[in-house]
């Protein structure tokens, strides 16, 4: 098959170096064209036009609401080319209100909507083991199946368009909320001379750790022990984008939120303080740092 990829992130390219494996040819278009250029994954496209002739179903997976505008409606953009026959799965985590404006923007193009944000980062992409969440068109849906089978490793179908963007906001809450959590509980044992790797360990061993914490223990103890911060498989000054939209989806729910509300502000902390770029999971020596 014939795949389109817009956004070419490390996510994008994690997902485009999948989809090869699994004997598809994948063409992307990325803001920067030497990051698909340099790959040595997918083809280079000029402009997300050129994507859309050149592919049957097209995955959209960009870094913020201003990148999905421009590609959208933009010069050259998704919605100014011929979009009969042709498939967008919409993978950003947004607003539901916003997957339901591309879905309308989209349909009115003569096109095919299938919202699919996916929980996990980039091995799993890469591995094929992200946890996928659609919605929209139930025959859109089956059409795509097979393709989004590959990439993840459980495959919900939420109903409506919207669904699935409100899905993604939800799991990615306590993930935001734990690892400033877990700083604060290597914080709580002061001056205990308890070896702090030992600390985590034991901590990311426990019934309170998450799914990701063992991963994620190495990285955050050779920041606090060395000051390398590795890998940044999801950057702060990216979650703290998505935990506003936490915010602005519990504000239209009516809903209080002072759970993620306390976690943007120790983001927003560590972004102020340069670390805008570093892994999500680094709150962790950030809090326990901030709190010793």
């Amino acid at each position: 098959m014939k795949i389109g990829i817009i956004g070419f992130g490390k996510m994008g390219a994690a997902i485009a170096a999948r989809l090869v494996e699994c004997g598809h040819e994948v063409v992307a278009w990325s803001r920067d064209i030497q990051k698909v250029e340099i790959s040595n994954i997918a083809k280079g496209a000029a402009t997300p036009q050129q994507v859309i002739q050149k592919s049957d179903v097209i995955l959209s997976i960009l870094a913020n609401d201003e990148a999905t505008e421009r590609a959208y409606f933009g010069e050259n953009g998704i919605c100014h080319a011929q979009l009969d026959g042709k498939i967008i799965v919409e993978m950003c985590t947004m607003l539901p209100e916003r997957a339901k404006q591309l879905c309308q923007a989209v349909l009115g193009a003569g096109g095919a909507f299938l919202e699919c944000p996916v929980g996990g980062t980039v091995k799993p992409a890469r591995d094929g083991a992200l946890v996928g969440m659609a919605a929209g068109d139930p025959k859109t849906f089956d059409e795509v199946k097979p393709l989004l089978g590959e990439l993840a490793r459980r495959l919900d179908f939420l109903g409506d368009v919207g669904n699935a963007a409100a899905m993604k906001l939800a799991i990615n809450l306590p993930l935001m909320v734990y690892w400033g959590a877990l700083g604060e509980a290597v914080a709580l044992l002061g001056r205990h001379n308890i070896d702090v790797e030992q600390a985590f360990d034991i901590l990311t061993d426990s019934s309170g750790a998450i799914g990701p914490a063992k991963a994620r223990q190495a990285p955050i103890i050779e920041l606090i022990k060395n000051g390398e911060p590795g890998v940044s498989n999801f950057a702060i000054d990216q979650a703290i984008k998505d935990m506003n939209l936490m915010k602005s989806q519990a504000s239209q729910n009516g809903v209080d939120c002072p759970i993620i509300t306390a976690a943007l502000d120790t983001a927003r902390s560590a972004n102020d303080a340069g670390w805008d770029k570093k892994d999500i999971s680094l709150l962790a020596a950030w809090r326990s740092k901030v709190c010793d």
